[in-house]
């Protein structure tokens, strides 16, 4: 087996120059359809690239995505951009119940995965299923949540943005911003990395209290927001961990006849028109595109060449603020389902 993977990444190292060619010609179509001719296609599953011709596999992707959070649409799409570049079959799956994330690993180390991809949220739930991939000689690289934990739990890789370093460049923004008395919403409990981000803030704007909310009702979300908005009328600001809930968090403002502001992490389409129209007043972005594009590309690096990324360090992807006076740079990959 070993031999078979020697000769394979024999195979496709020395097409590599080939695909960069292809691929700098596709840049160069693109960036002349920016200007004249057929517009660029934002569609289907990605954004198009040259195709790899090193042997075709399999790769799991396996997440925590709760339904209806349109963040794991720009993961998914990233991830499915690098699959389609490097010639894998992408088989995604989720679940926001730890041990259901889990069981999909595990029914993803039985059928005998190439590669595995995934997100540490809960990693105590999670350790047993990714060692019995690492046991098998199945590499995994994680994403997203879980920055705390990879390395411990034998995995080669992590993409994503330092919660807490986030939470504090958020504590630090509003602090900027004047804010007095913040409530930092988490969606989920149990979540290292919500629970992360909100100590980070806690840390550099020590006026802020933390409020847990169902993420999976959004009409509870709403009330439990507006109850807490007319219960203190001292909170100025409203600080949410993901897109959906920070729009949200915009209607219960409303509902409780309150002057907060409400800011946010993570982005989407919807999203930017609230920055545009003032509602929400910034976003912490990390870059999920980015996030799955690289889990799945590390992993063919390393089957095809044993590339490593990262020195055993985390590779970041965030945190960075999108504005008012950035967010026309973004409101059209944001639109387009890439941002």
């Amino acid at each position: 087996m070993s031999d078979q993977r020697s000769s394979a990444a024999r195979r496709g190292v020395g097409k590599w120059s080939v695909i960069a060619a292809v691929a700098t010609l596709t840049v160069g179509l693109a960036a002349c359809s920016a200007t004249g001719g057929k517009p660029r296609d934002t569609g289907g599953d990605g954004m198009g690239a040259g195709t790899a011709d090193t042997p075709r596999v399999k790769i799991a992707m396996i997440t925590h995505e709760a339904p209806g959070d349109s963040f794991w649409d720009l993961v998914r799409k990233g991830a499915e951009t690098a699959a389609k570049k490097d010639n894998i079959e992408l088989l995604y799956s989720s679940d926001p119940e730890a041990p259901n994330q889990a069981n999909h690993v595990q029914s993803m180390v039985d059928s005998g995965v190439a590669g595995i991809a995934v997100t540490l949220a809960k990693p105590d739930a999670m350790k047993p299923a990714v060692s019995n991939a690492t046991a098998k000689g199945i590499p995994v690289v994680a994403f997203n949540a879980g920055q705390d934990a990879w390395r411990d739990m034998g995995v080669l890789e992590y993409f994503g943005q330092d919660g807490y370093i986030a939470g504090q460049e958020a504590g630090r923004r509003l602090q900027a911003d004047g804010a007095k008395k913040i409530i930092c919403v988490i969606q989920e409990q149990g979540h290292v990395d919500l629970e992360a981000r909100c100590r980070g803030v806690q840390n550099t704007f020590p006026a802020t209290e933390t409020l847990n909310v169902n993420g999976k009702d959004m009409p509870s979300v709403e009330s439990t927001i507006t109850a807490k908005l007319q219960q203190d009328r001292g909170i100025d600001h409203v600080l949410t961990l993901g897109a959906p809930f920070a729009l949200t968090a915009v209607t219960s403002v409303r509902n409780a006849g309150s002057d907060a502001k409400v800011a946010t992490f993570d982005t989407n389409a919807q999203l930017v028109d609230a920055i545009e129209d003032g509602s929400v007043q910034w976003a912490v972005d990390q870059q999920p595109f980015l996030q799955g594009y690289l889990a799945v590309d590390s992993l063919w690096l390393y089957l095809n060449n044993r590339n490593v990324i990262g020195g055993n360090q985390p590779t970041l992807t965030g945190p960075q603020f999108i504005d008012s006076s950035n967010i026309d740079a973004v409101a059209e990959y944001a639109r387009a389902g890439t941002r």
